[in-house]
């Protein structure tokens, strides 16, 4: 029994949502408009009942007031009672014997009830009752001389009955009122979401990115328009990001590819004939292998950039408390290893901050690649790291041409190369994973003139206090010194 109460509920949730908003608007307005003429008629029936009891009961208190000065003037066993019209007020004279007089013709009261009894023999002074029969009556209880007079007036409800037949008829036209305006509305108002559907629709089957919808409408509808507008934006920029991502991918692994085969499609023409050994001397066959090897780190390491983008995230290591100037130094001797040609020169002082170290060391390996490029072989590649503040900067700078100011606001965007640069090796995604591992870290990246006239790269970390055994250490070797 009670599982199967448990279902109803959810069978009638399950029932509601798969009704359309249209539906859905028109069921809440009919409601709505249902339970507020039930509510109506519920308060204006009691204000009528009241109102009309109230008046009874004032009418009941004259007519008695008149009657009970007549008996006092007449006596009560002598007071004139005309006989019963046939309808309207209902009169009982109550002897001092407990007898009773009433008008000839006049039907029956029900019996004198103890507490009108009480009324004649002298208290109380006065009594409004009713009776629950059928017939039902209000009788206002005057005391009168030794006695006292009744005046009784029959409960009609047939006017509130009449009302409530009216107000139940205006409610059902209230209600269907209301549900055709609810739908009328929910249609009107609608409208702007179903042309935003069938705009919507067309996107999706033709992949039209560029068809902007219409702004129409007003407030939330006209939010939803601009917020689907702005999403569409977003779609084209990811995709013009990626038709230039494939581009340059395609641009970049052109050449060493290029260089690759032929280089291999040599050395196999030559290995086939048996002529490798007189035909490539050692020193050139080592010069043709350093730059297969060469092309290999060049492909590697632009594979690696496009795997790194794609995963979306800085890296799944845990973030710990790490000696930012270690990070520097291991990414530096990394940068030396791949372009031995160019000098890093570093000037770091140790400063904690708390982050992710292999994302850290890609990225200042990135702003150091990124520096060898532009560097002339006999100018080095500064790198510094201090502590200003509560923040760990490192500065990057290269004696190179520098960056045009037009380029400088998108020199961290995803995909973006200067045209100045399409010519030199790289995808464009370097400092792009350098902004993203910043980010990621709650620092800054910002990009400069340096004092030799090339870039100058920076970047602020928070700072974060050494761990326990270090900072004590710190400690006694600042006490020693002093």
């Amino acid at each position: 029994m009670s599982r199967h109460a448990g279902r109803e509920p959810r069978r009638l949730t399950r029932w509601w949502r798969r009704r359309s908003l249209r539906a859905r608007l028109t069921v809440i307005a009919a409601t709505a408009i249902a339970v507020s003429v039930f509510v109506a008629f519920q308060v204006a029936s009691e204000l009528l009942d009241w109102e009309l009891k109230d008046t009874a009961e004032n009418q009941l208190r004259a007519d008695s007031r008149v009657l009970a000065t007549n008996a006092e003037r007449a006596g009560l066993a002598q007071v004139q009672l005309p006989a019963y019209p046939g309808s309207g007020r209902l009169v009982r004279v109550i002897l001092p014997d407990g007898s009773i007089r009433t008008p000839a013709g006049q039907p029956a009261l029900p019996p004198v009830s103890e507490h009108a009894g009480r009324v004649a023999r002298g208290a109380p002074a006065d009594l409004m009752e009713s009776n629950d029969s059928d017939d039902g009556y209000i009788i206002y209880t005057l005391r009168a001389g030794d006695g006292a007079v009744q005046v009784a007036h029959v409960v009609d409800d047939s006017p509130v009955n009449q009302f409530g037949f009216g107000m139940l008829l205006i409610g059902l036209l209230c209600v269907v009122g209301g549900a055709l305006v609810g739908r009328t509305v929910a249609r009107t108002g609608l409208a702007p979401i179903d042309r935003l559907t069938a705009a919507a629709v067309r996107v999706a089957h033709t992949r039209d990115l560029d068809a902007d919808i219409p702004d129409e409408g007003g407030g939330e509808i006209r939010r939803l328009i601009r917020s689907i507008n702005d999403m569409l934006a977003a779609l084209r920029d990811s995709r013009r990001a990626q038709r230039l991502l494939a581009e340059d991918a395609a641009h970049e692994l052109k050449t060493p590819l290029t260089s690759l085969r032929l280089n291999v499609e040599l050395l196999i023409r030559l290995d086939r004939r048996g002529t490798l050994d007189s035909a490539l001397p050692v020193e050139s066959r080592t010069r043709l292998l350093n730059d297969l090897g060469a092309q290999v780190t060049e492909l590697s390491n632009l594979v690696a950039e496009l795997t790194d983008l794609a995963r979306g995230d800085v890296s799944d290591e845990s973030t710990e408390v790490l000696d930012f100037a270690d990070v520097v130094a291991a990414a530096a001797t990394r940068a030396d290893s791949r372009v031995p040609d160019i000098e890093v020169a570093l000037d770091v002082t140790s400063v904690w901050v708390s982050g992710r170290p292999a994302a850290l060391e890609r990225a200042v390996l990135n702003l150091i690649d990124n520096a060898a490029k532009w560097s002339p072989a006999d100018q080095p590649v500064q790198v510094r790291l201090r502590a200003e503040g509560a923040s760990a900067v490192l500065e990057v700078d290269d004696a190179g041409p520098g960056i045009d100011a037009a380029d400088v606001p998108r020199v961290f965007d995803r995909f973006y190369r200067a045209d100045s640069a399409r010519a030199l090796p790289g995808s464009g995604l370097g400092l792009s994973i350098v902004q993203r591992v910043v980010d990621a870290h709650g620092g800054r990246a910002t990009v400069a003139r340096s004092a030799r006239g090339g870039a100058l790269l920076r970047v602020d970390l928070p700072a974060a206090a050494p761990p326990a055994p270090i900072a004590r250490l710190t400690a006694g070797e600042d006490t020693a010194a002093r």
